[in-house]
Parts: C-alpha cells; structure tokens; sequence
C-alpha cells in the first residue's frame, strides 16, 4: 500500500509540476486569451521567464505589432493580459458588468511593463461562497470565474467541490448504508457547513447521482486551475461521522459538537481514538486517488463551536493528530487553517491555546487566514499568529447581501500598510475570504490591484481609472457619481453590511436580529450619485456596467429610504394617527413594487436566476422540487421555521420583493389594522408566530419566478428618480434622527 501510494503522490505531483514553473502550459493561456477575446486573440504572443525571488512575475511589451505576455506560468500570464485590458485598452471585466470594447487601433505598449507580486500566497474563497453564490454554479459558470482568478493572480485557490464523493466511498467501505448516509449529508446549498461539521442531514437526502456530478465538475475545476499554475486548496478529515457512528462503533469515542443555531448536534470522532488516524488516511488516500494533490488541505474542527476543552494538552494533541492524519499518507502536506475561530470565540483562544494549536504542526506545515484582516484583524493582537505562515484576507460580505458598502480608502492603504509593518511577522500572502460574491464589484476590483502592487493605492485617481474602464470612455458626471459614492456607501465597513428594513421581518422596530438599517452616511448625498449617473447617461447607457450601476445606486438609495418610511409609519401608529399610517404603508409597499421592478431590469437582481439553476441541477422532478427548497430556504429561513439566524442573506431581487417581502408586509398591515380596529395593539410574537408559518410555506412552494430580465435600466431608473428625489430630499431633511 505505501509503495503504490507512494507512486500516486510522485504521478501526481508530476503532473502538477508540468503546469507550474517547469514549464509554462501555453495551450491554456491561449485558451484563456480566446475565450476572452476571441476576435484579438491572434495579436498576442506567449513567452516564458522565470520567477523573480520566488514569486511570481510578469512582462508586458508591444513587439512587431502583437502585444508579448511573459510570465512564469498561466497565471502571470493572464495577469499581463489583464494589466493590458485595464491600462492600455481601458476595460474591465467584472461579475456585474464587463467593458471589452478594443479600441481601434489596437492598443500598443509603448515601454516594456514588469510586475512582480510582493505576495507568494494569493488566496480566494470562503467556504460560504460555496453556497451563498456557487452551489448552482456549472461548468460554464466555474469556467468564467476561473479565467477571472487567474487574470487577478489568483494562486490558492479554495477548492472543495465534489468532495462528498469521498466521504461516501469512505465510509460506505467501512459498512455504512443508505440510511446511514441520509441522515449524514446535507442537502446541496448546505454542504458547507456540512463539510465544516456544522450540521448533518439538513436539506438532503443528496443523490449518489448529485455526487457523481459534482465530482466530474470538481475534476474539471481542478485540471483547468492547475493548467494555470494555480495550487488548489482541497478538504481533509476533521473527524466529522455520521450520527449511527456511535451505534455502529459504541466503543469508540465521539464527541457532539452544537453549533451556535438551533440545529442538531453533529458528531466529531475524538483525535485521540487510534480510528481517527484510519480514517483520516481513507479519506486523503481516496481524496488523492480522485482528484490528485497539490499537497494543500484544508481543516476546520472548530469553525463557531468551541472545544470541548482549553487544556493546552488536548489542543495540541488534537492538532497533532490532524496533521499527522494528512501527513500520513502525503508527507508534504501543508495545513490551512481559517483564522475565523480566533476571531468568533476570542475569549477561548488565548495565547496558550493558540500556541498550543500552532506548535503540535511542524513549521512551515501551517498556514492562517487573517479571515477578517480589513475590519478585525487578529494578527495584529498576536504578535503576527506567533511566527507561523499568515495571509492577510479581506471578508467584506456576509451571506451574499447586495447593499452598496465597504471601506474604499481602508482597501486602498491597508494591504499595503501591512506589508511594511513591522510587527507583521510571517506575512505570506494576500486574500479574499467574502462568504458570497457578484455583488460591490468596485471593492473587488480595488481590493485585487494589490496583488501586484506593493505601495498603497491613490484612491481618487483610481476610481476616475475604474470608471473610464467599467463604462468605456470617461465621462466627467460619472466621475462625480463615483466621488460621492466614494464618500457615502464606499466610505465606511460595517460589520454586518446595512440592509433595508423590507428584507426583515416586519416589525416597528428600526431593526432586526439580522436586519441592521442604519445609514452612516447621509442618503441626501447618495442621491446626487443617482442624479449624475443620469446626467451622464446619453453616453453610457449602452455600456453594461453603467446598466448595472445605475440600477444599484436607484436601488440604494430607494433601499434607504424605506428605512425612513417605516419609521414614518412607526411613529403614526404609536400616534394613534391610522389614517396616517395606512397611507404611508400603502406608500411603502407602492415603494417595493417600484423597487421589484427597478430590479427586473438585470439578471444580477432576479430571484428566478437563483430558483430556476437550483432546478436546472436536478434530473427528475424529485430532485427539482428538493433542490428549489433548498434554494429557497437558505436566502430566507436558512433552515426551519424556528431558525435564529432568517433573513440572513437579504436578498434585495426582484421576484423576491413582490412574491415574499411585500406580502409578509402586508399581512403585517393587516394584522395592525384588524387590532386597531378593536382598540387592541399589535401583539408582535403572536404574529411572527404566524407569519412563521406563512413563510414555511413559500419555502416549500414551487410558484415560477422568471430569470429573464425586462425592461430598460436607464428608463426605469429615471422614471424612479422623477418620482423619488423630492420624497427622499424631505425625508432625509425633517427626520432629524438620521444622517
């Protein structure tokens, strides 16, 4: 077994070899190029060269009228290519628009360019982006946002599609049966947490087919990211087993881990137990034999739950044992361990246990992901992770919410600021961890020019830069736009993100458990950024960002002032003044029928594209029905209707404001106006017991919402404006209580 094992890892690591530095694979770079641009991709010429002190480089010339790409492997190369779309071509591609307008004549290079990254580790996911965006991704969907990893220099790619399969032949080789394994997997938009050993069963049963293809499509994710010289990050075994473990196996230790939601507790097999190694080595060996290695792993045991122990001891026997479990079978195995627990439980990992959990792993066999570093670093707070391997990550998005935020001027400096630090230790990389994406593309875009730059960025200079790319040509009211854009909804990092009051469960209240509303910014403002897009929409309105971006910052601002008019209403109700308040509510729910059909004119903003690519992955009605709950569920409930975490996601869509979010309203209006009527206030529990109910129900309903957009941006985005500015000007001037 160890020498056939032996002669996998050698195969493999071969394998990968040919796409890194030994030599470049010009075949996919070229592919890359043809994909993007098909009708150029004849004017540009490939070549090697070699690292520059390690890291990854790149060069870029114009030389008999072809632009030259060098870089040392795909990724650089794609690199050099979107250098030259960004600063000689003067476009962008994002998942929210993308100008590839080529000027003519084509764009030369007129001084040879050379880039080398300061960062040997660029790293790019969260395991929540597996579900919260990716969970109905297809082949041609993984194929974009690849192309797009390697024109940012992406290098460490997350990459945990398809991994079920392998618990599967796992643990089905070790006996267990169908019913076992139903009661262990997730369904497919909670496969996440079940991979962190969050939770079992719920949204499942998956299908032995659902696996099949998931692994196909992982095997094509991984050959296309290794084709660029990318080194993906795939699972390992953290101790999760199925509940009947401890039936089956009654004399060997489990522990339950509880979650902090109300779910039922999953089971993690106690390192200690010599079966927790034998597993372990199951696992790799199987996961190796699939997939190949990289020879990167990712474990989390302790992701949101905290250990059933802080002896030092225990944690580093346990850490150990993780290793060692990947170790065994694939010596030149690195650990990379999300910093996420350090920052969620901080009051558990004090400096004993953290040093105790980074000590029991060899040096330079562990890596940590400052998974927060732009809002909560924790590097700063421990002497750089005491001396181990860390990447510096930017979170930005909780759950995929689309509202309009995040810290331009912090993005701009801090990336670079770190790297000077002084007490910055063993800063090895950079990254992005954000739990959903296609949503801020400005901040990605702003957050990624630093994979190849070491000195802070010149904010306001690069936003004139971004928009001229984004829309095509420069345009002096765009640039006005993005300034107050810059100083309003990009100047500030709230924890959560801000939301709009419609997203959460009706109530008075100015918030909910999962619905924070307020504005740290003054509205006002933000709506002259939707006055100037308009201004300088005659030139753009054909470019497909601008589309984008006007119906954004529409939506923002309209999201914003339903916040004010619910407190409006708020306040008549607790005046007794009903005829008030009917009209401002009738004026609210006119508000989200607006807002539904700003929405409708871009596939980014539709709930159909969401439902109907959760249908589009079943093969029978079963699957359909199942996987459109599933679907439909997490952006709402996440899980029952009991569940203390609803409305975690916020989907401000089209579909999702007319079919859940205004009728949830209106029973609420209902339900006000019926106990009015009998002398009575509102009886708050009583109706989200109800409504409860009502919600299950659209969980569980299977009503067509279209993925087909309708409508022209532009014109509907001025329609709103007419309508809107004045209403938003004196809400944002009489209610004294906002900015």
């Amino acid at each position: 077994m160890i020498l056939v094992l032996a002669l996998v890892l050698t195969a493999t690591a071969q394998n990968v070899r040919a796409y890194n530095d030994k030599e470049l694979n010009k075949e996919a770079a070229y592919g890359l190029i043809k994909r993007v641009l098909p009708e150029h991709a004849g004017k540009f010429e490939i070549a090697y060269i070699p690292k520059e002190k390690g890291n990854d480089v790149f060069e870029l010339e114009s030389k008999n009228n072809r632009i030259v790409l060098r870089g040392n492997n795909g990724i650089s190369v794609a690199s050099a290519l979107n250098h030259w779309l960004k600063h000689y071509a003067h476009c962008e591609i994002t998942w929210n628009g993308t100008n590839l307008n080529i000027p003519d004549p084509f764009p030369q290079v007129p001084v040879k360019v050379r880039k080398l990254t300061p960062h040997e580790y660029r790293y790019y996911f969260n395991y929540c982006t597996f579900n919260y965006t990716a969970t109905w991704w297809d082949w041609k969907r993984w194929e974009w946002e690849i192309d797009f990893m390697a024109m940012n220099g992406i290098n460490m790619p997350l990459a945990l599609t398809g991994q079920n399969s392998i618990w599967d032949k796992v643990y089905r080789s070790m006996g267990f049966t169908d019913k076992d394994m139903d009661a262990f997997f997730s369904g497919p938009a909670y496969t996440n947490w079940f991979w962190m050993g969050n939770l079992d069963a719920w949204g499942g049963p998956m299908s032995k087919n659902f696996m099949q293809k998931q692994e196909a499509l992982q095997k094509k994710i991984l050959e296309r990211e290794r084709s660029f010289g990318m080194t993906p990050i795939l699972p390992s075994f953290t101790g999760h087993v199925p509940p009947s473990f401890k039936d089956r196996f009654p004399h060997i230790k489990v522990n339950t881990q509880q979650w902090g939601i109300n779910v039922a507790p999953a089971y993690v097999l106690n390192p200690e137990t010599p079966m927790f190694k034998e597993i372990g080595k199951k696992f790799l060996e199987e996961l190796i034999k699939t997939f190949g290695t990289d020879h990167l792993y990712s474990a989390d045991t302790f992701n949101e739950m905290t250990p059933v122990s802080n002896d030092s001891t225990y944690l580093g026997g346990m850490a150990r044992k993780i290793y060692e479990s990947m170790a065994a079978v694939d010596p030149q195995a690195t650990w990379i361990m999300q910093g996420w627990m350090f920052l969620d439980r901080p009051n558990f990992w004090q400096p004993t246990q953290m040093k105790a959990l980074f000590n029991a792993v060899p040096d330079d066999k562990l890596i940590v992901l400052d998974l927060n570093s732009e809002l909560n670093p924790v590097w700063s707070r421990t002497d750089a992770f005491y001396g181990q391997k860390w990447i510096w990550c930017m979170l930005h998005n909780f759950g995929g919410r689309i509202s309009m935020f995040g810290d331009m001027n912090s993005i701009a400096a801090d990336p670079a600021a770190a790297l000077q630090a002084r007490g910055k230790g063993n800063l090895s990389g950079i990254g992005l961890t954000m739990e959903g994406i296609e949503q801020n593309p400005a901040i990605y875009a702003l957050m990624l020019d630093h994979v190849w730059n070491t000195a802070p960025i010149v904010l306001d200079d690069w936003l004139k830069a971004y928009a001229r790319r984004r829309y095509g040509q420069k345009s002096p009211a765009a640039e006005k736009a993005w300034e107050i854009l810059k100083n309003t909804v990009y100047s500030h990092q709230p924890w959560w993100g801000t939301n709009s009051i419609i997203t959460g469960r009706p109530t008075f209240s100015p918030a909910t458990v999962w619905t924070y509303t307020e504005i740290p910014y003054n509205t006002k403002e933000l709506l002259g950024a939707w006055k100037h897009l308009l201004d300088a929409s005659a030139d753009l309105r054909n470019s497909d960002g601008f589309r984008y971006d006007i119906v954004d910052v529409a939506r923002q601002v309209l999201a914003n002032y339903a916040n004010e008019l619910q407190q409006d209403f708020a306040r008549d109700y607790e005046q007794k003044n009903m005829a008030a308040f009917n009209r401002k509510s009738a004026l609210f729910l006119d508000l989200i029928d607006d807002m539904d059909n700003l929405l409708s004119t871009r596939k980014d903003f539709l709930l159909g594209a969401w439902l109907n690519s959760a249908k589009a992955m079943g093969d029978n009605a079963r699957e359909k029905q199942l996987y459109e709950r599933n679907a439909r569920d997490l952006i709402t409930l996440w899980l029952d209707k009991d569940c203390n975490i609803h409305e975690y996601a916020c989907k401000e869509w089209a579909g999702m404001l007319k079919g859940f979010y205004k009728p949830r309203w209106q029973q609420f209006f209902a339900e006000v106006q019926k106990q009015a009527a009998a002398g009575k206030p509102i009886d708050q529990k009583r109706f989200e017991e109800e409504i409860k109910n009502w919600e299950w129900k659209w969980v569980n309903a299977t009503e067509p919402y279209t993925d087909k957009p309708k409508g022209d941006a532009v014109a509907v985005a001025r329609a709103l404006y007419t309508k809107y500015s004045n209403r938003v000007e004196q809400a944002y001037t009489q209610n004294k209580h906002t900015k």
